[in-house]
């Protein structure tokens, strides 16, 4: 397990690395402003990728493991375009949705929902070599892709970068289908093709509460994006997100971990087993993410202003002080949530989520109008440490 561990950590790390590389490209080609709105273009999509995810997402490790491969792929990849110009057209109606980049959103959330759709058929099969290949050419790809069209071609908009994204999800997609297609071919044939409907409900209930539970954390974490430009405007939201990708490339520990947590816990239906494995490694994460978070912190504000960004991003130190505490809390949440998906207990982190999500909403209300970015980032701090503490409540309350 520990290979797997390190190999996922590395992937994440050298694409955490690469995306680094790209935000303070994008601060100097795009501005903040136009840094912004690229966090605003992402955010959206990935609330889409998430609505996907009740059939496309955790969902199918948990069911590869009691059903065929063949079986659960065919309604995962149907509801793909459904659930996209559902959500799609949801968020249009409520105003969510940048202005211009309505159908390029709903098509980059297809493409990215079946990516995410492959990598964890390649997570149940327990290719961990495909999964990460399948991330690295997803979001490492980026960086060189963009180099290419910003400098290359000098197109240095954001323009540019939602095509870079187009075509870096398209490679991950082939390349991701064809390393399925020889565990596709070794599956026998079914006598039922098709998917029953029972499957097809137990897939929508155990789908509605992971996206539930997806939708809810993604709204803690990326809501205030869109606050924050309601009170701040697009130069707001783009401290905003540097600042938060800085931080968040912690999380790739907390992460990687997260995926292995939940491939080994759904393979065994033993509480005991599963618990032991889920302590274990929240310690590791736990140290590994404080170690990590505390050499992020001692990094001066004038290298991110005067070497990495631009005088326009002054103040995102204060921005990844006020997320470092729940950076640390939020990536433990991960393995206690890992554990819940992985066990079939997935109400409890819906739950969690949930209270992050209540949390967020009542702090932000009161911190974001008065504190601005610095009050965004706080509120989130508090709001992932509420989570934590509700899932390890749960964790030693709940043993069997």
């Amino acid at each position: 397990m520990l290979k797997k561990i390190l190999g996922t950590i590395g992937t994440r790390y050298l694409i955490a690395f690469l995306n680094l590389a790209l935000i303070f490209v994008n601060a100097r080609v795009l501005g903040i402003e136009g840094v912004g709105l690229v966090g605003l273009i992402v955010a959206s999509m990935n609330f889409v990728v998430i609505f996907n995810g009740i059939l496309s997402g955790n969902t199918l490790v948990y069911f590869m493991h009691r059903y065929s491969m063949r079986t659960v792929m065919r309604p995962a990849y149907l509801w793909v375009p459904l659930g996209s110009v559902m959500a799609c057209g949801g968020m249009t109606l409520i105003g969510f949705l940048p202005k211009g980049y309505e159908v390029a959103i709903c098509l980059l959330a297809m493409f990215n929902s079946y990516v995410t759709a492959n990598a964890r058929f390649l997570l149940g099969k327990d290719d961990i070599k495909g999964f990460n290949l399948t991330f690295m050419l997803q979001g490492g790809l980026l960086f060189f892709v963009l180099m290419g069209f910003y400098y290359g071609l000098h197109l240095p908009t954001v323009g540019a970068y939602v095509a870079g994204l187009f075509v870096t999800n398209s490679i991950a997609l082939i390349v991701s289908t064809l390393r399925l297609w020889p565990y596709l071919r070794q599956e026998r044939p079914l006598a039922q093709p098709m998917a029953t409907p029972r499957l097809l409900r137990e897939m929508f209930t155990y789908g509605l509460w992971a996206g539930a539970d997806n939708m809810a954390e993604n709204c803690t974490a990326r809501l205030n994006y869109f606050l924050v430009e309601r009170f701040g405007g697009l130069g707001s939201v783009g401290l905003l997100d540097a600042g938060t990708k800085i931080a968040e490339s912690v999380w790739n520990i907390s992460r990687s971990v997260s995926f292995i947590a939940y491939g080994e816990v759904a393979k065994t239906t033993d509480n005991s087993t599963q618990r032991q494995i889920t302590l274990r490694l929240l310690r590791l994460t736990a140290l590994a993410l404080f170690v990590v978070m505390a050499i992020v912190l001692c990094i001066p504000e004038w290298f991110y202003t005067e070497w990495l960004f631009n005088a326009e991003f002054a103040g995102i130190r204060q921005v990844i002080m006020g997320l470092s505490v729940g950076i640390v809390t939020l990536g433990c949440n991960s393995v206690l949530s890992h554990y819940f998906i992985g066990s079939g207990r997935i109400r409890w982190s819906a739950a969690s989520s949930a209270v992050g999500l209540v949390t967020l909403l009542v702090v932000g209300s009161l911190l974001i109008p008065t504190y601005g970015v610095f009050g965004s980032a706080m509120t989130n701090s508090i709001a992932f440490t509420a989570m934590l503490l509700f899932s390890w409540i749960v964790f030693k309350t709940y043993k069997s």
